[in-house]
């Protein structure tokens, strides 16, 4: 039976890797060890963090997965972290900032890649959003959400990626529309059908200052 909310919800200091997406997704690892899944494709073992005055996504979807990331940079050994895998129909990001941290051990040193758009006025603009997240902090408000709908039967967002590792069964929840503000966030990866960046400019330096948070 289908969890539901109507109108518009609330939730302060909303995070986003909640216990029920968690679960999904430990789930999705024991599908996966026996052999019931196919993993996704393989992402960067480096987590980036991004940042957001606001978030407004249409047609919003979220439930637990798996991604299969590797653990050095040499691209020699993988294992398999759960994320909450959060999707938009559409969406437009206000003063969005990208940063990565990368490490090269051959000159001990530490490199920042930050990139930042939508801070003119024109904010970014995202079709079939996917981001696949560790860890999200931001104030919510969603309209017409529906918590704890199987991720086979959920109505809203883009349709699950082709061989992404996920629980048709699993627990979702969805929105018509979801509105995050003051975004703090880590992911593993993000997919979109397109990506428009207004204001473009992208930076790389050795100053820990140039994370996004």
């Amino acid at each position: 039976m289908e969890s539901q909310v109507r109108g518009g919800t609330r939730w302060k200091r909303f995070a986003v890797v909640m216990v029920p997406s968690v679960a999904a997704a430990a789930a999705v690892g024991v599908g996966l060890a026996q052999g019931a899944l196919a993993a996704s494709f393989s992402v960067s073992g480096q987590q980036f963090k991004v940042s957001a005055d606001h978030l407004h996504g249409e047609g919003f979807a979220q439930y637990g997965g798996i991604d299969t990331v590797y653990t050095k940079t040499d691209g020699k050994e993988k294992t398999q972290v759960p994320v909450a895998i959060s999707s938009f129909d559409t969406a437009e990001i206000t003063k969005m900032c990208q940063s990565v941290k990368t490490e090269i051990p051959l000159i001990g040193k530490t490199f920042y890649l930050r990139l930042e758009a939508g801070g003119k006025g024109t904010p970014v603009q995202a079709e079939k959003l996917y981001i696949d997240v560790a860890q999200l902090d931001a104030d919510a408000k969603f309209t017409n959400i529906d918590i704890g709908v199987a991720v086979k039967d959920k109505t809203r967002g883009p349709a699950v990626k082709q061989g992404e590792s996920v629980l048709p069964g699993g627990f979702a929840q969805q929105a018509q529309s979801a509105d995050l503000y003051k975004v703090e966030q880590t992911a593993w990866a993000t997919t979109a059908g397109t990506f428009k960046l207004s204001g473009l400019s992208m930076k790389l330096g050795a100053d820990p200052k140039m994370e996004c948070y």
